[in-house]
């Protein structure tokens, strides 16, 4: 599934690398943020151990062909400070879900856009999908602001499906065709 490829991807501020426990403690740094987790659809890692399973458990699904996963690294600092994801691929029709996560300390500086746009271009490109789309919880602006800055369309929403902390949140569906122009 072209996995060293994504590994390599590389834009003007970030680049992609293989997931690896070696870099546990930088993934932790994020993964155990409460406020990076809350809207991400993984469990918050409380400890350092649980951040090892969880990348044991990506790199397991990668290499079973199911996902694609890469920390993203600021390239000016090599600090990892992120993780990208293609998932839940359709290879009748053509399509894939995308998903990403950031340190909170990464936030609002465009690396989101930037690694949003290298996995489309990736999946559109080399793995000649069709359509990608995204699930977003509503309270995640941000992350909504990042698809919409790279041409993903609100498609529609599914009311009330995420509680989370007492409180209900809808989850608003978001896709990109690709077209020519891509």
């Amino acid at each position: 599934m072209n996995i060293s490829l994504f590994h390599a991807l590389e834009g003007e501020n970030i680049s992609f690398k293989s997931l690896s426990t070696n870099d546990a403690q930088e993934i932790h740094n994020f993964a155990s943020d409460e406020e990076v987790s809350r809207y991400i659809g993984w469990s918050l890692m409380n400890t350092l151990n649980e951040t090892n399973e969880h990348i044991e458990t990506m790199v397991k699904r990668e290499l079973a062909g199911t996902h694609l996963y890469a920390s993203v690294v600021l390239k000016s600092t090599q600090e990892i400070i992120g993780t990208a994801m293609i998932f839940n691929f359709d290879h009748n029709a053509k399509r894939a879900e995308i998903g990403y996560v950031f340190n909170r300390d990464y936030w609002g500086k465009g690396y989101g856009t930037e690694c949003v746009a290298l996995m489309s271009n990736f999946a559109f490109e080399t793995l000649n999908l069709h359509k990608l789309h995204a699930s977003v919880i509503d309270a995640n602006v941000g992350s909504a602001r990042i698809l919409e800055k790279n041409g993903y369309v609100l498609e529609g929403q599914l009311k009330d499906h995420f509680f989370i902390e007492g409180k209900y949140y809808n989850d608003l569906l978001f896709g990109k065709i690709q077209t020519k122009n891509d």
